[in-house]
């Protein structure tokens, strides 16, 4: 009976009890090592429900859900679906060691204490079941990438091990050559598999953050802030002074970048930049808060059961693309000197002026761009500002450039924003910047050049609105005019290069170094004619 129960036609098989009821195939009973249900047991391969939730421990060993998941099926781990017992624990805990301060303080009495904890345990709930959603949602958006982060995943299995916290025969992670074999067959990673990283990333992460640098940051502070139930609010002093304040900031943090990021971004941003820790945790804050992400966030996850969920996932991947591109761009960039909540202030008004009037910059055709994407995720149902501010991303994106340059030359975003955008169309860099991110890796070291390209063109598109805000005209369609006229050899032998990459759509990677070499040499003319 038990057997037919479980190979029931279903949309959810829920195990909430004790003992291990699936393995794969490759197993034994003897491997199992529950010999209670020997009877009972059957292979992940003969489940036919769609999802399985599990509320208990080891239902299913873990080859026994990579099993069911290779062949279409919804599983996560264990530890992943009920994360929410382990997460009230350790919110309760923290709690009352605050509590128990304040008690001994004379700041409450011991009656009133418990009236406290009774009033939060509706906000404790939501904090627990909002952890458990995100945490789920972050492997979904990676999962929905499928093969296309194969390559990362694999690079961030071999960090684990070269850093010597994951056996991969202990986690049942396939070994290189079944890896190898996957990615032939276009096959990524299972459920159960991401799961496993997922928990490796968020570990290290935390133990990476727990340190003095981030919890005394007056902007990571608030993480410890927002940790504690609105009915705590008042004793903001006292959570400072809190014994676990360094463990409590560092969780929070590794745990909304893994959710928001992947569990690799921190390892990627290392290798592409060489920054430690501590200032891509930074640098992720700061873009996360001048960017508004929060705000996008909360509107994607309130259409939830009104779009689909590959819409979602979509819109939630492009986030972490971006949000991922401008860390990047700070830790490149930015003022070490200043402050988190200094970054703040300093480029969040430049992003919100430049999205106040993007479309008055742009030039018609990238305009008309944008009003296509946006019309395309309207068609499926997403409210049009959502959808304009999603599409709206990679513009604004250039807002951490035109700050810096109407802070340096002292003009006006209008003005800036309005040169820096003609001369992206003028000199097709723009179009350039749409090859560079649609030229397919095939390894760590494409993705790296990748990367480095669109870095370097960046910054020359930002040198040379540089040397063309030195010509003083009314208009900044004048300010290109007289710029253009005056570099007519260099940007024609620019267009020729461009002329090579428009024959054909295959590209070596050279030719793009060789064309930003090109680039590197108009922009060095520039400014000795400047």
């Amino acid at each position: 009976m038990i057997q037919l129960i479980l190979q029931l036609d279903v949309d959810l098989l829920w195990n909430g009890g004790i003992g291990t009821y699936i393995k794969a195939a490759s197993e034994s009973n003897a491997d199992v090592g529950d010999r209670a249900n020997d009877g009972v047991r059957i292979n992940g391969h003969q489940l036919k429900a769609k999802i399985i939730g599990e509320g208990g421990n080891l239902g299913l060993t873990q080859l026994g859900r990579i099993e069911y998941a290779t062949k279409g099926g919804r599983v996560n781990c264990d530890f992943i679906d009920n994360v929410g017992g382990v997460d009230c624990s350790d919110n309760e805990v923290n709690i009352k060691i605050l509590l128990n301060n304040l008690v001994e303080e004379g700041d409450l009495t011991y009656k009133q204490r418990n009236v406290l904890l009774d009033q939060m345990e509706a906000d404790v709930s939501q904090q627990v079941l909002d952890d458990a959603y995100f945490q789920s949602e972050s492997i979904s958006v990676t999962q929905y990438q499928q093969t296309a982060l194969f390559k990362e995943q694999i690079r961030f299995i071999h960090h684990l091990e070269r850093i010597g916290k994951l056996d991969r025969c202990l986690e049942y992670l396939p070994d290189d050559e079944t890896l190898v074999e996957r990615e032939k067959a276009a096959i990524g990673l299972t459920r159960p598999e991401l799961s496993v990283l997922v928990a490796y990333g968020k570990m290290i992460l935390k133990q990476q953050l727990e340190n003095d640098d981030i919890a005394n940051d007056a902007f990571h502070r608030n993480q410890l802030i927002a940790y504690f139930p609105s009915a705590l609010q008042k004793y903001q002093q006292q959570m400072i002074h809190h014994p676990l304040t360094k463990e409590i900031i560092a969780t929070a943090l590794a745990n909304q970048m893994s959710n928001e990021m992947g569990c690799n971004f921190v390892t990627r941003l290392q290798e592409e930049t060489g920054s430690s820790v501590v200032d891509i945790a930074s640098a992720y804050v700061v873009g996360r808060e001048i960017f508004h992400f929060p705000d996008l966030y909360i509107a994607i996850r309130q259409l939830d059961n009104q779009l689909t969920t590959e819409t979602q996932y979509d819109m939630l991947f492009q986030c972490r693309r971006m949000l991922r591109r401008i860390t990047r761009w700070l830790l490149r960039n930015q003022d070490r000197k200043l402050t988190i909540e200094q970054q703040i202030g300093f480029y969040k008004p430049y992003v919100i002026e430049l999205r106040n009037d993007l479309e008055r910059y742009l030039v018609t055709d990238e305009v008309k761009e944008h009003q296509h994407q946006a019309q395309q995720l309207i068609n499926v149902g997403v409210p049009q500002t959502l959808a304009d501010n999603i599409v709206r991303l990679p513009s604004l994106y250039c807002a951490l450039d035109i700050g810096q340059i109407a802070d340096q030359q002292q003009q006006t975003v209008s003005h800036i924003a309005q040169v820096y955008f003609l001369v992206g169309v003028d000199l097709s860099l723009h179009w350039f910047l749409k090859q560079i991110n649609n030229q397919p890796v095939e390894n760590h070291w494409q993705a790296l050049a990748r990367a480095s390209f669109r870095e370097e063109l960046d910054w020359q598109q930002r040198q040379l609105t540089v040397s063309v805000i030195q010509y003083v005209a009314a208009q900044p369609q004048d300010c290109v005019s007289q710029w253009v006229d005056d570099h007519p050899v260099a940007i024609k032998r620019w267009e020729s290069v461009l002329t090579e990459f428009k024959i054909g759509k295959v590209h070596e990677f050279a030719k793009f170094a060789v064309a930003l070499r090109e680039l590197t040499l108009l922009n060095l003319h520039s400014q000795s004619r400047s």
